[in-house]
């Protein structure tokens, strides 16, 4: 009966492991393949039947006793953690893995190595050419320079004057930018997503003694850890299995500008190595012992609170306020409505010359309703709002009708609101109604978040809990406020 039932569950194990997306290979004590799930199949190119029963080394012949991660932890018994490995497999396929490695025991007995891992020799791929490209890029601009001067900001394309906005909060960021632009310190830049972050980073730099220098930009979040690690710093030849020399972004920008976005995504143990890079002004590529100057102003921007991701241990203190030096804050464009007029024609004057229309204006009660949203995805939602429209509109002026449904949707419920608000009722009935309104109204300010909500109210965060509850305003109901802004 208990042999029946392991049985089952090896069934249905082997049932699972085939659904999820990492590849998982199980060797035994010597070595050979016991179990070979589908998704290494594909990313292998092999049939399962050709790698169950083989010896590893039989799988991957550039692999050797020393280089093979799964023989490794054979030999030590201890793990192989989020490492990068380019294989040849057995068909002469070059693939680009990370991946980590354990060991299995039994009763104290080590039995054999089980590896867990992804493909993402198309990342590296891309991110490998991004960088030759920004390699290309920076060799023209010094082979240019000794012709002749070089034109300012070839390699970021906004300036300050690029940056709508009268609002008193962006007049004091436009000048708090340039007068921070003359120096080389570090500067934070936060501010929530689809504010134009970006346009603040690369006004900053092209308004700087270095804007005639590399303008390199990488967003933290976009690779894993140990492939960010290799684009920032370079690697050496050897420094892992199918590595190369090649220089890293630090070096790429060196003598201009190292925009790092959501900073607060990079690993800890790699925000250590760039808190050193801050503090020495030097690098070291991946496994190489020869350190290299760089000059290089970092720019990082964060679309959260620094402090919270602090407390969260996304950021280390340390690097954090060494960022800090100078920061600036990026307000939402809930926060400067006076703004959307302007931003508005701005969109409708650049989609008249790319989409070939004629629009010249919003209808009144559409330049009501802008007034009236909040604007959860920011500018960066109001450009595709108006971008969305002017795909949909005939004539010369953009109605509600034309705008994208989610916002249809919320302007709709707003309106059936206002005719449901009470003119006449008992005192809690009202009561009731405009406390439902408001908070509503915080959640959707907060894109969902309860703390920040909370604060907004000015009540505590259990509280706000209860009346969500109390209202009825459900998970999925906030759910939809979110999406709203993001669509």
């Amino acid at each position: 009966m208990q042999r029946q039932l392991e049985t089952e569950a090896d069934i249905y194990l082997a049932l699972v492991l085939n659904q999820i997306e990492e590849a998982v290979q199980v060797v035994n004590s010597g070595g050979i393949t016991v179990y070979y799930n589908q998704a290494a199949a594909e990313m292998d190119d092999l049939d399962p039947a050709e790698v169950v029963g083989k010896h590893v080394l039989q799988v991957y012949p550039s692999l050797t006793l020393e280089t093979s991660s799964l023989m490794q932890v054979l030999r030590t018994g201890e793990p192989v953690l989020n490492l990068q490995q380019t294989v040849v497999i057995s068909t002469g396929k070059i693939v680009t893995l990370l991946y980590s490695t354990y060991p299995l025991f039994r009763n104290g007995e080590l039995i054999g190595a089980c590896d867990i891992s992804q493909d993402i020799t198309t990342i590296k791929e891309l991110s490998e050419r991004v960088r030759d490209l920004h390699s290309e890029l920076l060799d023209t601009k010094i082979s240019t320079r000794k012709k002749s001067k070089v034109e300012p900001g070839c390699m970021a394309r906004y300036q300050f004057n690029d940056i709508i906005g009268s609002a008193e909060s962006m007049v004091q960021l436009k000048i708090l930018g340039q007068r921070v632009a003359a120096s080389s310190s570090p500067v934070l830049v936060i501010g929530e997503t689809g504010t134009g972050k970006e346009l603040v980073v690369q006004s900053i730099h092209n308004a700087s003694p270095r804007k005639n220098e590399p303008f390199v930009a990488q967003n933290c979040a976009a690779l894993p850890s140990t492939l960010l690690e290799s684009i920032l710093f370079g690697t050496v030849k050897g420094s892992f299995t199918g590595a190369e020399d090649r220089p890293g972004l630090f070096e790429l920008a060196d003598g201009g500008t190292l925009f790092l976005d959501e900073i607060n995504s990079m690993p800890l143990e790699l925000q250590c190595k760039l808190l050193r890079v801050l503090q020495e002004g030097t690098i070291r590529r991946l496994s190489d012992i020869k350190l290299r100057p760089v000059n290089v102003r970092i720019i990082a921007c964060m679309n959260v609170d620094p402090e919270e991701a602090v407390r969260n241990k996304e950021l280390r203190i340390d690097l954090y306020y060494r960022l800090n030096v100078v920061s600036i804050n990026v307000p939402p464009l809930r926060n400067r409505k006076k703004d959307i007029p302007a931003l508005t024609d701005s969109f409708i004057k650049r989609y008249n010359e790319t989409l070939k229309c004629r629009v010249n204006k919003l209808s009144e009660e559409t330049s009501q309703a802008f007034m009236s949203y909040h604007w959860p995805g920011n500018v960066r939602e109001l450009q595709h709002a108006i971008e969305h429209a002017m795909n949909m509109v005939s004539g010369q002026t953009i109605q509600l009708e034309h705008l994208p449904f989610h916002l249809q949707k919320w302007f709709e419920n707003q309106s059936v609101e206002a005719k449901m608000s009470p003119s006449e009722g008992s005192l809690p009935e009202i009561l009731n109604y405009y406390e439902k309104k408001h908070i509503k109204e915080a959640m959707e300010k907060c894109a969902g978040n309860i703390s920040r909500a909370a604060v907004l109210l000015g009540i505590p965060r259990q509280t706000l809990q209860y009346k969500l509850k109390l209202h009825d305003i459900t998970n999925c109901e906030r759910l939809n406020l979110l999406k709203g802004g993001i669509n």
